[in-house]
């Protein structure tokens, strides 16, 4: 039976994505000598927060995710991030691979709302390996299973997924929010007569810092 080992050779963003997405380079070696025709692969990647320091800035940005620091000993628990699946081709020995994965923005979902409060760093990922082996042995097509033992540690620079954001979303952020609040906020806006969205934020946390300042 073929016996996979895998390893994460690094990242880099993906300029040139639909979507904001970085391409995960791997490295698959089989150590028993047999050739691999095929490999139906999947990934799944998992956010390990434990595995990495936070500065103060850090820890008050996470507090919506894990609470206050001094629980983090039972909140600060592995996060699903996400699952891609590719098609691997043909090898003997070993071969590497890109693989893409896209970044979700939307700050309702947690993997977003992490890396959004990483300043800097690593973000620690822990890459869990399944699918389906093909290959042919003396003239017989055999398939079997990726152990689900398979894993392998990657450290993604904060950096790299900020880059890959602002190909998209330069300097901005998305927010989510019902259809009356955004009713609302529309009417708020017209009476000001603020150009933008950003402006009549800043217009209402101005009112909520000093209230005495707008009239009605």
């Amino acid at each position: 039976m073929a016996d996979l080992v895998f390893d994460c050779l690094g990242a880099e963003p993906d300029r040139y994505a639909v979507v904001p997405s970085m391409n995960l380079r791997l490295r698959i070696s089989e150590t028993t000598g047999q050739r691999i025709d095929a490999i139906a692969l999947r990934c799944q990647l998992r956010i390990e927060p434990a595995r990495r320091r936070y500065t103060p800035a850090e820890e008050e940005k996470l507090n919506d995710l894990f609470g206050d620091t001094a629980r983090w000993a039972d909140t600060l628990k592995p996060m699903q991030f996400t699952t891609v699946s590719t098609m691997v081709a043909a090898f003997t020995g070993s071969t590497e691979i890109v693989l893409p994965v896209p970044f979700t923005y939307d700050l309702e979902i947690a993997s977003a709302r992490y890396f959004t409060g990483l300043e800097s760093g690593v973000i620690p990922l822990l890459l869990l390996f399944s699918g389906t082996v093909f290959a042919v042995t003396d003239g017989r097509l055999s398939v079997q299973l990726v152990s689900w033992s398979k894993e392998a540690p990657c450290r993604i620079p904060v950096e790299l997924w900020r880059e890959a954001i602002d190909v998209h979303f330069p300097g901005s952020v998305w927010i989510k929010m019902s259809n009356r609040t955004l009713e609302e906020l529309q009417r708020f806006k017209n009476r000001r007569a603020l150009p933008t969205w950003e402006a009549t934020l800043r217009a209402l946390l101005e009112q909520a810092a000093d209230p005495t300042e707008f009239q009605p």
